[in-house]
């Protein structure tokens, strides 16, 4: 039986027949909505016996596989005498300028549908028309071509024709593909302890439809014991296509590595990393306007070219894509979409799956194929995805807005107005009760205010005028929109909150629980596999990503000989806000009888920066000869990369390394060997005390977790990510402090590892006692 190929009208027309420029400015992100909301009353007012999304399809034999194509009808009429096929469009653009020049893809889609419903109705000729109606306006251009079903039937042979080289590109592409998966081994002599568990537990959820969340300590290979098995479930049919998504640039660059690993022992793979738009655009200034940017003038006439030239590549990196974007000059973003669509895996950031605002409506709205979910480092899921799910306005915003427009758009000018009046009245109020507020319903009076700007702006954007104002205007314009999708989501998981701020009023609709929006984005994949070195613990995660109560959850435990870990805990010092002034000297004891135990480079880690501050000024009088460095805020990649660089095996004298916690040392960097002998954690990592964590906490204290769900296991993770740093191979040696009474409590004690088997330390004398009798007796 041959294997069946399958695609829409749409997608068959646009791979064929796309030509000219790739014009990106604005339009309206409510667009898709208001469209569908047109095609609606279009169809509504058409005569009895019209009938509107008519599905239709047709297979088409080829020597190698059948190829499936379908679709649906915007519009029917059909009497004894005549078919009249419509397919609608909505556009922003004059009625004019398309009556002169209509898109050949919208042609070609109404020529399409034509052909597929009148072949099995005999019809000799059919009247195509495609209907054009302007969101705005509400004016309607109607285009009609009477067409017989020869020349349908050519149109249609063509088409096919010419994409059936690209098919059978793909279908090829794919025989030796599963070939190649076929015959792959595990990259490495033998699994590490847990990474065949983990692999077998990843290919069983994905074969199984499924989901999982997996907690895999340090050092067991995660990376590879995810993507092994899926690409092995992609070869037996289970999955079309693996989506890696990463909270960081470090998981990316892990996910990269592995499948380069597998490459070079024979693995086949086509995977396309996407890099952010802002950060591979060539021309960043320009738009995506083709009267400015060379790469967006003619870009499909170029692409298919690309498409050529890039898939003899199987890693499709940002150097990769780059390099194939200037050969042909096309728009290096829209080439990495587009090699998405035919890649079989996808590295991405979270985003691209979960965010409403950019997920890839490409594959999870129109193609909704067997994906598979692999989401790396997942512990970070639960604060992005709030943040996505939320969304929120400034004052000042408005205000300077309308400083801008005042003489150059009075419309918009007035309508910033009158939200910045409604926000100064909130500001006042929020002001009167002490700075912060809050309720559990949507604010009154501000949303025909929103969308009334929201309107107007639109109204001057779509005209595409350059203005020195313009990016200020689209600004406000993209926040009131993200701000009104969240409106429309607002229920009992939601709270509106109003916070006064460096004299300005921020609004903001905060999501407490993002489960319910979570389960809806999980729902773009067949399978799901959640994993990190910290999901602790588990039930916390599955409740918050919103998974099915059999969601699969596994703790594989440490790989590496516990002899090599040395934790102790300094359970006499607390590290309450209100005790740090007095705690800061002890610290600072510790720090340096704890670094002191044997030359070599530490990270201590604090709650704060204002704690890790007191602290130093206190250490920097009693440090002795090792080196010191210190996290600054903000910052950037290079600044990041200066401080990894001083952990050097090459050092004369030690070095003490302070950081944050949950920050960019906090994880994703890999310090082994002899680059880390150890990590001081001070405090249990609680999030800062804040308005909008009292809220999470109240929230979930219906069920009795707030404090859990708010505080307690977010902290924890931190401490855990942290901690992880110190042992990440099978020789590396360490030793971990942590301090704060706290840790030794019950309810922190069962969240702590069972490999660490931590020790209560009473004094300074103490810990240097055991750190001595610990490091002489570890393979130096």
């Amino acid at each position: 039986m041959k294997e069946i190929q399958r695609i829409a009208v749409r997608s068959l027309v646009e791979v064929v027949l796309r030509s000219g420029d790739l014009d990106m400015r604005f339009a309206a992100p409510g667009r898709s909505l208001e469209g569908i909301r047109i095609h609606k009353q279009i169809q509504q007012k058409r005569a009895d016996g019209y009938r509107a999304e008519v599905p239709v399809s047709m297979e088409v034999e080829a020597p190698d596989f059948n190829l499936a194509v379908s679709g649906r009808i915007d519009g029917v009429w059909e009497t004894e005498e005549e078919l009249i096929i419509e397919e609608i469009k909505s556009t922003f653009r004059d009625l004019n300028t398309i009556e002169a020049k209509p898109d050949p893809c919208h042609w070609g889609q109404a020529k399409v549908y034509a052909y597929l419903y009148a072949r099995k109705k005999a019809f000799a000729e059919v009247l195509v028309q495609l209907t054009y109606c302007r969101l705005d306006s509400g004016e309607i251009l109607e285009l009609v071509e009477p067409l017989s079903i020869d020349e349908l039937a050519s149109f249609f042979q063509g088409l096919i024709d010419r994409y059936l080289a690209w098919a059978t590109t793909i279908f090829r592409w794919r025989l030796v593909r599963n070939a190649a998966i076929g015959l792959l081994d595990f990259p490495f002599t033998c699994y590490r302890p847990g990474q065949r568990d983990m692999a077998v537990a990843v290919y069983r959820t994905l074969r199984d439809n499924g989901q999982a969340l997996i907690q895999a300590a340090t050092g067991i290979g995660k990376t590879m014991a995810a993507l092994f098995p899926a690409i092995k479930a992609i070869e037996k049919g289970h999955k079309d296509r693996i989506f890696f998504l990463t909270a960081r640039n470090t998981g990316n660059a892990s996910a990269i590595k592995a499948l380069n690993i597998l490459q070079k022992n024979g693995l086949r793979l086509k995977r396309v990393s996407l890099t952010a738009k802002d950060k591979i655009c060539f021309c960043p200034d320009a738009t995506c306007n083709p009267d400015v940017c060379e790469f967006a003038k003619g870009h499909f006439d170029r692409l298919n070219g690309a498409m050529k030239e890039a898939f003899v590549h199987d890693n499709l990196d940002r150097d990769t894509i780059e390099e194939v974007a200037r050969s042909h000059r096309v728009c290096p973003f829209a080439l990495s979409l587009e090699l998405a669509g035919w890649a079989d895996c996808i590295i991405s950031d979270y985003n691209y799956a979960f965010d409403p605002r950019v997920y890839l409506k490409r594959f999870f709205d129109e193609e909704n194929g067997a994906y598979a979910f692999l989401v790396d480092e997942a512990h970070n899921l639960v604060d992005r995805s709030r943040e996505m799910f939320s969304a929120g306005l400034k004052k000042t915003s408005f205000l300077e807005l309308r400083r801008v427009v005042k003489d150059q758009l009075p419309a918009l000018y007035r309508a910033a107005g009158k939200i910045n009046d409604w926000l100064l009245k909130a500001k006042k109020e929020t002001q009167q009760v002490g700075g912060f507020q809050s309720e559990a319903q949507l604010p009154a009076g501000l949303e025909p205010l929103l969308r009334a700007f929201a309107k107007e702006a639109e109204r001057w954007l779509a005209q595409n005028r350059p203005a020195p104002y313009r990016e200020i205007v689209l600004e406000r314009y993209f926040e009131i929109q993200g701000f009104l999708r969240v409106w429309e989501e607002f229920d009992d998981s939601y709270f509106t909150c109003f916070q006064v701020k460096d004299k300005d009023l921020i609004l903001k609709l905060f999501c407490l629980d993002p489960s319910r929006q979570l389960r809806l984005a999980l729902n773009r994949s067949r399978a799901v596999v959640f994993f990190s070195a910290t999901l602790t613990p588990a039930g916390y995660f599955q409740d918050l990503f919103g998974c099915e109560q059999d969601a699969v959850k596994i703790a594989i435990p440490s790989p590496f000989p516990s002899r090599h870990l040395k934790v102790l805990v300094a359970g006499r010092i607390s590290t309450y806000f209100t005790q740090r002034e007095k705690s800061a000297h002890r610290i600072a004891a510790l720090i340096r009888v704890f670094t002191h135990s044997k030359k070599g480079n530490y990270l201590v880690f604090f709650p704060s920066y204002a704690y890790m501050k007191l602290v130093v000024d206190h250490y920097q009088q009693q440090a002795g000869d090792a080196a010191l460095i210190i996290q600054e805020r903000e910052m950037d990649d290079a600044g990041r990369a200066r401080f990894l660089n001083h952990f050097s095996t090459q050092r004369d004298r030690g070095l003490v390394g302070f950081a944050v916690m949950g920050g960019i040392f906090g994880e994703g960097i890999d310090l082994a060997g002899e680059r880390l002998s150890g990590a001081i954690i001070v405090g249990v990592g609680l999030p800062a005390i804040c308005p909008e964590r009292d809220l999470i906490r109240d929230y979930f204290d219906k069920v009795g977790v707030g404090f859990d769900f708010a505080y307690r296991y977010p902290g924890i993770n931190r401490v855990l990510q942290a901690a992880g740093r110190v042992i990440r191979t099978d020789t590396d040696c360490g030793a971990i402090l942590l301090i704060d009474k706290r840790f030794s409590s019950p309810g922190y004690q069962r969240l702590l590892p069972a490999h660490w088997s931590p020790e209560a330390t009473e004094s300074e004398r103490q810990v240097e006692s055991l750190l001595k009798h610990f490091w002489s007796c570890t393979p130096q």
